[in-house]
């Protein structure tokens, strides 16, 4: 049995807003997909007094593939993404983590914003987005505003999302011809299991040289995570391997894993270093 909440359905954007803002301090539960609210509802983790549903909502959905722009409405479902071609080109490290993304059934109602907003550490979409340089556009009654995704999270569950707000669209640059964005998920199993340890690459290059890398960790740390270290020790260098065993072992020391059932703390470390080599590796060969 659910704890008793009221539920509003709005049909449009403007009517969700307000129906979030409504009401101050003790403001509604935003409900997309469902995947994880209706989990944690049914556990009682969660006992909200209002749920504003955004299944109605039709400015939440569709993506835009601009010429030097990406966006993607909030309500887009990992399936969106999975059958989405210019997805799979545009953004192959996000192609790869819908696909690898839970079940079936899943898939087809899990939103984009929906895994942002839950914090989870091992939120599968975050790291390919934070590699891709994504922005999320969060928006109330009153006003919109950007935060680079790598701002977005505070802390284990925390974020700077406002209660009246919500995320309506992602968004990240186009990548120039000569890079290679890809996302690796250790898990226990194949399919339909939380992550283990998750690491999303881009690399571009000239020259021989790279120019921007760029490193995120997922199930490592409290959040999800860019390791800055790992890609400030790689730009402007060629991609040797010295240069790639220094990035792995800084890559390392940016994760602050822990024990828990699915893998140890030590074990994790060692993940991410040879994860991160592995990954740099093959970007490197592929540019070449």
């Amino acid at each position: 049995m659910y704890t008793p909440f009221e539920l509003e359905m709005p049909r449009s954007l403007a009517d969700a807003l307000d129906a979030l803002g409504k009401g101050g301090d003790a403001a509604a539960t935003p409900l997309a997909g469902g995947t994880n609210l209706i989990v944690d509802l049914r556990a009682k983790r969660e006992r909200p007094d209002r749920i504003v549903g955004l299944g109605e909502v039709a400015e939440l959905k569709g993506m835009e593939f601009g010429e030097d722009r990406i966006s993607i409405g909030g309500a887009t479902t990992v399936s969106d993404l999975l059958h989405s071609p210019e997805i799979t080109e545009a953004a192959p490290s996000l192609a790869e983590s819908a696909r690898l993304f839970a079940g079936l059934m899943v898939r087809n109602t899990a939103t984009v914003a929906g895994n942002i907003a839950c914090g989870s550490p091992a939120a599968d979409l975050v790291p390919p987005l934070l590699s891709l340089d994504a922005e999320v556009t969060l928006t109330s009654a009153a006003a919109t505003r950007r935060v680079p995704l790598d701002e977005y999270f505070l802390g284990y569950r925390r974020d700077v999302r406002r209660p009246d707000e919500l995320i309506t669209r992602i968004s990240w640059p186009r990548l120039p011809a000569s890079s290679v964005n890809t996302f690796y998920k250790l898990a226990r199993r194949k399919g339909d299991a939380i992550t283990v340890t998750g690491v999303a690459v881009t690399i571009v290059a000239a020259g021989g040289i790279c120019t921007r890398a760029r490193i995120a960790l997922g199930a490592v740390a409290p959040v999800v995570l860019r390791a800055k270290e790992a890609e400030s020790g790689l730009e402007g260098r060629a991609l040797t391997p010295a240069a790639i065993d220094e990035a792995a072992a800084a890559a390392a020391r940016a994760a602050s894993p822990i024990d828990d059932l699915r893998a140890s703390a030590e074990y994790r470390l060692h993940t991410v270093e040879a994860l991160v080599r592995r990954l740099v590796s093959q970007a490197r060969d592929r540019l070449a």
